[in-house]
């Protein structure tokens, strides 16, 4: 319930729409829609006419199976996301690579399944091509088309650049620097700022001017404001007037959250963790994520015995030294647990970050990290019950107190499972080797707190899977 106030008002109309919904869905059903007209053309070209219904039914069956399979490979190479569809340029390409996964996957689908009394080894060939011409045409000439990505000018109001030496003159980017940016060069989202107001500096703007006249003048239809702002309170009049000219006003922390899949740490504090992180027990989602863990883990684990003794001959062959190592890391409740895995460097890292390159690092033990196999021995880890597959990564123990005393609420990402993989590693570029790289990874690590479900536990999974297959793993 809002009170009578201007700022309750204001807050009554705050409300979320930086991103279509129905843009995914329109994707998916176009996709389909390309697949099924490819596989009528390759049939046609394939056997020089137009192919009768029974050619038709023959083939329907089984690729209509495909077509989901496919799907759901689009799916994990990101064709759905909101980061990925902006690349105009890289698009062709990433469809291309796609479609060829795609064919293999269905020269495996047909060799398994031969009871479908077809192998469409032309067809698949002819298919591929004229996939991708169709899939590249609706993907980069029909959609736009559909005014998905119509932009709106808007206003954001917030914290700008915050001094780090004030005497060297060096800035911090801020969160609000950072969306400005993010918004304002990425076609994705449906608004772009022409104006931004720095609430530290309020005293010295003309708020009339700077924001009342170019909602007129420019045809302002939202403003994104951080009514969490100390100085907010002060503008709450003049926004509630703007009420009446249909505006509508954004949480600027809201926004953040959705345009970068992580949360503004400045935004973090006790309030934020009373309101937004809640520890009751979820005993259906923490029962079947742990039988998940230990089916999982434990077909894994005995797979992944097929590698070891070739990782152990390398070993023994580089340097002879010990196959194995333990490493003392940090679990749930800060609770201490002996992690497993391949040996990769000379000596025990102590709980430095190791750089790109770096001569401790021997030439097996980088092949092993760059495939992870250095962390199959953590599977036995998480039968154990010490780890989940998914969650946040655990900190090494002298690496994990000196950064819980650099960073504000950094222990917080200890209250659930450390996982194998997490979301913080699928969405972050690097391997944090910095305290500001840190802070950004508990960032993503706070999200995955807030949002934890079997959905975002499944995109990490494949995710993750995508990232050891491309041989990109960080």
């Amino acid at each position: 319930m809002y009170s009578d106030s201007p700022g309750g008002y204001v807050l009554a109309l705050l409300h979320m729409k930086i991103f279509n919904r129905r843009e995914p869905i329109i994707l998916f059903l176009g996709d389909l829609m390309a697949f099924s007209i490819a596989l009528w053309l390759a049939l046609l070209v394939r056997y020089g006419a137009i192919p009768s219904s029974g050619l038709l039914a023959q083939h329907w069956a089984p690729f209509s199976v495909l077509f989901l399979l496919w799907v759901f490979v689009f799916f994990v190479a990101g064709l759905y996301e909101k980061h990925t569809l902006v690349f105009k340029g890289k698009l062709p390409s990433l469809i291309l690579n796609t479609q060829v996964a795609n064919s293999l996957l269905a020269v495996v689908f047909f060799y398994l399944l031969p009871s479908f009394g077809i192998t469409p080894k032309i067809v698949l060939a002819v298919y591929l091509i004229v996939s991708f011409l169709l899939v590249v045409t609706w993907r980069v000439v029909v959609v736009p088309r559909f005014g998905f990505r119509n932009r709106e000018n808007a206003i954001l109001i917030g914290s700008g650049r915050a001094p780090i030496d004030t005497a060297r003159h060096d800035f911090a980017k801020s969160e609000m620097d950072e969306l400005k940016e993010e918004m304002n060069g990425n076609e994705r989202y449906n608004l772009t700022f022409v104006s931004s107001v720095d609430l530290n500096q309020l005293d010295g703007i003309a708020f009339q001017e700077e924001v009342v006249e170019k909602i007129y003048s420019e045809g302002v239809t939202s403003i994104v404001i951080d009514l969490k702002h100390e100085k907010a309170a002060e503008i709450l009049p003049s926004l509630y007037n703007l009420i009446f000219s249909n505006v509508r006003f954004l949480d600027m922390y809201k926004v953040y959250e959705e345009v970068f899949d992580r949360i503004p740490l400045s935004l973090v504090g006790y309030n934020w963790f009373l309101e937004n992180i809640s520890f009751s027990p979820h005993t259906m989602y923490d029962t079947l994520k742990r039988m998940m863990d230990v089916a999982i883990a434990s077909a894994l684990g005995v797979i992944s015995l097929i590698f070891y003794p070739f990782v152990i001959v390398a070993i023994k062959i580089e340097d002879g030294g010990d196959v194995f190592i333990t490493q003392t890391r940090i679990g749930k409740g800060n609770r201490i647990i002996n992690l497993w895995k391949f040996r990769s460097m000379k000596k025990n890292d102590g709980g430095v970050w190791p750089t790109e390159g770096d001569s401790s690092i021997t030439r097996v033990g980088s092949f092993l990290r760059k495939t992870r196999i250095d962390e199959f021995p953590q599977l036995w880890n998480i039968v154990r019950g010490d780890m989940s597959l998914i969650g946040p990564r655990p900190d090494i123990i002298d690496l994990g107190k000196k950064l819980a005393l650099e960073i504000p609420y950094y222990t917080v990402r200890n209250l659930i499972k450390p996982g194998l993989s997490g979301w913080a590693q699928i969405k972050q570029d690097i391997v944090p080797h910095s305290i500001e790289e840190t802070r950004e990874r508990l960032a993503y690590d706070l999200y995955y707190l807030k949002n934890r479900s079997f959905i975002l536990d499944l995109t990490i999974a494949l995710k993750t899977m995508k990232t050891l297959l491309s041989r990109t793993g960080k």
